[in-house]
């Protein structure tokens, strides 16, 4: 079984050093928990895991009684709360307590963006530094063993979640992926938002699974559906807030000729997009192949941009005489151009460079993964 190390482990261990507290953000059984249980093994016997989820572990979590939680932790001198996103006004208990006891370091972990991140940046403004753990990226599968083709495919089959990526056949990767898509990847939705349409809720997620790297509107989504543009849009925020799905706004500087106000939506895991479509393969044709090579793309892209503090933009680029580029990345002043293509050739970037002649262009293959990590 291999063991991989995550891209964020050297940041945090370093930020660990110093003082304030450390949030981990992430999808359910993307590693958060084996990433923070590793982070403490330093610690030896002063270090300390709690699963806020058990009712013995929240109840000492209250509000303005620092010493409550501190009988939790006894003599621990790092602690981690995982799952944190499930106690009541855990910013505001955080930063009392951070500030009554700030030699105590404290990492913790949660599922859910919209609850935890909401509930905790503005409580913890200048304590906390926040990280995101993605599933596995390719660089950090590389880096514990070769992509194979058979690996390759495999991630534009089942994805890249930790338990998927190690188990060992085709059936076990088919049940770990169902699991995550089916027991725990909406679990904080439905947990802390008021679903009313549950059906409408799946059928949207369903309808966006199909509908990967295709340009679409709310209003369309709204008539397709036969729900308000309001709750459509409620649901996309919430899935991605969630970390299931990512939107893609199209590139323009006003030319008359630009797409303006359509998007894009691309799944942050191609396994959970395939069981959401009833299908786990790399693609049964060209055209299938090429929008999960697209995909997979894109999910790199986001991966690398949680690395650093200031990460590039990402858009697509669209004439309404329908020349298109991939994915615009705009990183301060430079602008680079990447067409996603099964096999290398040539491919026409002189529309998109006579609007924006100072652009980087780049075509990429599913080789060029295989030979080297491609994404800047």
């Amino acid at each position: 079984m291999h063991i991989f190390k995550r891209e964020i482990e050297n940041s945090i261990t370093e930020r660990l050093q110093g003082k304030g507290i450390v949030i981990i953000l992430g999808p359910r059984q993307s590693g958060k928990t084996t990433l923070a249980k590793k982070l403490l093994v330093p610690y030896g016997d002063r270090g300390g895991y709690f699963n806020c989820e058990h009712a013995d572990v929240r109840r000492h979590f209250a509000l303005g009684k620092p010493e409550k939680l501190l009988q939790l932790i006894a003599d621990k001198k790092i602690v981690v709360f995982d799952e944190a996103q499930t106690i009541t006004n855990i910013g505001k208990i955080l930063k009392i307590f951070y500030d009554t006891y700030p030699d105590i370091k404290i990492i913790a972990t949660g599922s859910s963006a919209f609850d935890l991140a909401n509930k905790v940046k503005e409580p913890l403004t200048g304590r906390a530094s926040e990280y995101l753990l993605y599933p596995l990226s390719l660089l950090e599968i590389r880096r514990a063993c070769e992509i194979t083709q058979k690996i390759f495919d495999d991630l534009m089959a089942f994805g890249s979640y930790p338990a998927v990526v190690t188990a060992p056949t085709f059936l076990e990767k088919q049940e770990e992926i169902k699991n995550i898509a089916t027991n725990y990847l909406y679990k904080d939705v439905f947990t802390f938002e008021a679903i009313r349409n549950p059906k409408a809720f799946e059928d949207l997620l369903t309808h966006l699974a199909m509908r990967i790297g295709s340009t679409v509107s709310t209003n369309d989504l709204s008539k397709e559906l036969g729900i308000t543009q309001v709750t459509v849009e409620k649901y996309i925020r919430l899935l991605e807030q969630s970390f299931v799905i990512k939107r893609v706004y199209s590139f323009a500087r006003n030319y008359a000729n630009e797409l303006k106000k359509s998007y894009k939506v691309y799944f942050l895991d191609l396994g959970v997009r395939n069981a959401l479509v009833g299908g786990f393969s790399s693609g049964t044709n060209d055209v299938e192949r090429g929008i999960l090579f697209e995909s997979l793309f894109f999910i790199e892209l986001m991966k690398r941009d949680t690395l650093v503090s200031f990460p590039p933009k990402t858009y697509f680029w669209r004439t309404r005489d329908k020349k298109e580029i991939d994915f615009i990345r705009m990183d301060g002043r430079v602008l680079r151009a990447y067409e996603c293509k099964l096999t290398s050739g040539s491919v026409n970037f002189a529309t998109f460079l006579k609007y924006y002649p100072e652009a980087i262009t780049r075509v990429v293959t599913p080789d060029d993964f295989l030979r080297e990590d491609v994404v800047q």
